[in-house]
């Protein structure tokens, strides 16, 4: 594909993203996407051949390849409960940050309106937290009782519940706290030897938080 191609598909991308964000899918038409982008609606029609596909190219680019996330920790190493912990952080930081991740995931609760199958990374993201919490109970570190493959389902819907739910909270995108505190919770849960508090400023270590929340984990949980 030629720059000046690809230029204009992430142009395209982008503006149908914020409005995607902004007004849903339904409330957004290719006429909007047209004068929010500069394009024509010939462009678009050019490029992505309906307003479906364009949508679909919006959850494939960020939404659909969040496992994909986690490649740069292979072969590290992590401990399995620390990279599931800094993962949930590159996550919740791309639905706070960026606007083609946060439309993927509004298309896909829209999904329904669309007239197209939505990809999704739940299955993937599920079978990744099973791997990992079945190596920490290999190396002893998952309390007894915890199926890994059963756990990481429940872990995988209410994570993406507490991002969706972020949203609509006092204090907005401010994730950095909140999840924290959750998963100070959930670790007590997991860890043969609870330690929340320490695995999360391991965790916080090897990804990059907002500077301005890098203290907040509460004292009296640590």
């Amino acid at each position: 594909m030629q720059d000046r191609a690809r230029a204009t598909r992430r142009v395209l991308l982008e503006s149908a993203a914020h409005l995607f964000v902004e007004r849903g899918y339904a409330g957004t038409s290719v006429n909007d996407i047209s004068d929010h982008s500069g394009r024509t609606s010939g462009a678009i029609y050019f490029h992505y051949s309906s307003k479906e596909k364009l949508a679909l190219a919006v959850v494939r680019e960020r939404f659909a390849s969040w496992p994909q996330l986690a490649a740069p920790y292979d072969g590290q190493e992590i401990p399995p409960l620390e990279k599931l912990v800094v993962l949930s952080f590159d996550i919740a930081r791309a639905l706070s940050e960026d606007i083609v991740a946060r439309a993927g995931a509004r298309l896909w609760a829209e999904r329904r309106s669309i007239d197209a199958a939505v990809p999704t990374p739940f299955d993937a993201w599920a079978l990744a937290a099973t791997r990992l919490l079945a190596e920490a109970r290999t190396r002893g570190e998952l309390a007894d009782g915890i199926d890994p493959s059963d756990t990481a389902v429940t872990l995988v819907c209410a994570f993406f519940g507490f991002c969706t739910l972020t949203d609509e909270m006092r204090g907005g995108r401010d994730w950095g706290a909140r999840l924290d505190h959750w998963w100070l919770l959930v670790l007590r849960s997991l860890q043969a030897e609870p330690d929340p508090a320490g695995l999360l400023a391991r965790a916080r270590t090897r990804t990059r938080l907002p500077a301005r929340q890098e203290e907040r984990v509460p004292s009296g949980q640590r």
